[in-house]
């Protein structure tokens, strides 16, 4: 899912033995070679309205741009925007002024409008976009969303070629995170070209960031970022060409980072233990989830009962330990660590709210035996429908054998797909139980909580709680440390009723060659190739 978005980018440069070895005399061959990068899965869509998972959300990062966007240290900076504004009518009116050398990779300039475009379309419901709430606080949005009124009627207009605003019912602490990472422009000329087909291949897409997209069919797993030459940064960007190949075997990444192929890749479980002290290993935590939800559309997996005694048969801790091996973290309840602090003492959430999310074989079997008597049936057959990543398989497997082990009668099925596939089943309903994760692009918990939230686009559970729906409304209008204490009475609710399964917190570890520099990464971002340089 969406990520949005930390997210695994790993690295493959293939080069040949004779470049490898070239003198001094070869620097602009080396400045020009080809930085070959991998995604564990291929993304589903180009087009930033529509994108949900975060292969799609790596590709859009990589190539659009927005009114802000993030240097290389991942600090917020202006990016189409002359500068970062502050807000005027306490926090609810934000008014831009764009750079006039920002322009598409077709040349076209990017203008007000383009930015009006996008978030109107995002927002009608006919685009049916899956992640439209990251406008629910513009002026209007409820009731274009209801169909009450046109997307025309949206709080955001053009004062100008070069001059936007944007109108909001209430102050938004992290729209600074919003406008950098989900506001983008669209070309409506090019997108009106190719209708609902906009975004599912390279030819079909336009882009205004420092690459522009090349050689993506929609289906195939390998495709080009090329340097975009009407960028308005672009003679800071190093790297001409980016190759990326969907690569889902991490065997085969770490043979080609141990062959000298490649720069950059992500790594988990036993290599990451075994290489503690290797100089080339990188790891950080990321702002993501991995988690379970039920279909509670299905009487078979509509049962508190069943969450319940799956959240308790999890080991979190042998979990992260033995079967990841990553670094990454039990996660301790829906808030991951790092993702909010308290107002009145500067506290984590996570960490002060504490653990809501025990071990307990002896709730775990109880609760099982209580869904037993509630289905009336001695046993029952399930189905764990995940990606089909190495990580997700050894996710999975690890649930079905806890499963399978603890809870008499219990069957437990595993069906792990490619990642476009399973993103397809989450929007059809297709599935029993799902493993999937969600990544943030900014630092507030009220994104992980909104997912369990009544009239969320994103919640694939049909679960409905009208105590964690009015927690999550109070907090929503409350500001500071009001808001604070709301999120995490609505975190203790949720995590009581387990509307959603947490499992653990992702860390990333990243193997970066030493004849590349750049490459930086932070709990909401990945690194971003325009940054990178051959040493």
């Amino acid at each position: 899912m969406q990520k949005k978005m930390l997210l695994s980018g790993l690295g493959v440069c293939l080069l040949g033995v004779a470049l490898a070895g070239c003198s001094s005399g070869s620097s602009q061959a080396t400045k020009n070679k080809t930085l070959n990068v991998t995604l564990p899965s291929e993304p589903a869509t180009a087009d930033p309205n529509k994108d949900t998972d975060t292969n799609s959300a790596s590709l859009i990062y990589q190539t659009m741009e927005g009114l802000y966007t993030y240097d290389k240290h991942n600090k917020l900076v202006p990016g189409v925007a002359t500068k970062v504004v502050k807000p005027t009518d306490n926090g609810k009116t934000y008014t831009f002024n764009l750079k006039k050398n920002a322009k598409w990779a077709n040349g076209d300039p990017v203008t007000a409008q383009d930015f009006v475009y996008s978030f109107r379309r995002q927002v009608d419901p006919k685009t049916k976009a899956q992640y439209a709430n990251v406008f629910q606080y513009f002026v209007n949005y409820d009731k274009v969303q209801a169909g009450k009124v046109s997307p025309s009627q949206l709080g955001v207009k053009a004062l100008g070629k070069d001059k936007l605003q944007f109108k909001l019912t209430q102050p938004v602490p992290y729209l600074n995170n919003l406008i950098a990472s989900k506001y983008m422009p669209l070309n409506r000329e090019f997108v009106e070209k190719y209708g609902q087909k906009y975004g599912t291949s390279a030819s079909k897409t336009m882009t205004n960031g420092p690459y522009k997209l090349v050689g993506w069919t929609g289906s195939n797993s390998s495709w080009s970022y090329v340097k975009n030459n009407h960028y308005w940064n672009a003679k800071q960007v190093k790297i001409p060409k980016v190759k990326v190949t969907a690569t889902k075997d991490e065997n085969t990444a770490q043979d080609l980072f141990k062959s000298g192929k490649v720069q950059e890749t992500t790594v988990s479980g036993q290599y990451v233990r075994a290489n503690a002290n290797n100089k080339n290993l990188q790891t950080h935590l990321v702002g993501r989830l991995q988690y379970l939800y039920f279909n509670n559309k299905k009487p078979q997996t509509n049962s508190e009962n069943l969450r319940q005694a799956v959240s308790y048969v999890v080991n979190r801790q042998a979990l992260t330990k033995q079967v990841l091996q990553d670094g990454s973290k039990p996660a301790l309840s829906m808030v991951p660590r790092g993702d909010q602090t308290n107002p009145k003492n500067g506290k984590d959430m996570a960490t002060e709210t504490g653990n809501l999310l025990p071990y307990n074989l002896e709730k775990a079997k109880s609760y099982w035996n209580k869904y037993l008597k509630e289905t009336g049936k001695k046993t029952v057959t399930l189905n764990l429908l995940t990606d089909d990543t190495d990580e997700d398989k050894h996710v999975g497997a690890y649930i079905q054998a806890n499963m399978k082990k603890y809870f008499k009668g219990a069957k437990v099925t595993v069906t792990s797909l490619p990642h476009a596939q399973h993103v397809s089943r989450d929007f059809a309903g297709n599935f029993e139980m799902n493993l999937t994760g969600w990544s943030t692009n900014w630092l507030d918990s009220a994104d992980f909580l909104s997912l369990a939230a009544k009239g969320n686009t994103v919640n694939f559970t049909g679960w409905n709680d009208n105590q964690f729906n009015r927690l999550m409304t109070a907090a929503d209008k409350a500001t500071g440390q009001a808001r604070y204490d709301g999120l995490v009475k609505a975190n203790k609710r949720l995590m009581a009723v387990k509307g959603l399964v947490p499992l653990y917190q992702p860390s990333e570890a990243k193997l970066v060659s030493s004849k590349v520099g750049g490459l930086h990464y932070s709990l909401l971002n990945e690194a971003q190739y325009q940054y990178a340089y051959w040493k």
